[in-house]
């Protein structure tokens, strides 16, 4: 949650997994890649754990319109 943009996280699978979902109108494509691989970095550097971490950046784009 420290990471400009993101607006949840939550931790998957006994910590196996993490999924961050960031808002689309502050992050794109190109950044949600980048912001994955320094989470990445973060978890290597900072943390111990067994086996892989997998983090998975969600950016949504909702368009919605009512006809009336």
């Amino acid at each position: 949650m420290s990471y400009g943009g993101v607006t949840k996280a939550f931790a998957i699978q006994a910590g196996r997994e993490l999924r961050v979902m960031v808002e689309s109108e502050r992050i794109t494509d190109a950044q949600s890649d980048e912001l994955s691989m320094q989470i990445a970095d973060r978890i290597m550097n900072e943390m111990t754990y067994p086996g892989q971490v997998k983090i998975t950046v969600i950016r949504e784009k909702r368009s919605v319109a009512v006809a009336k």
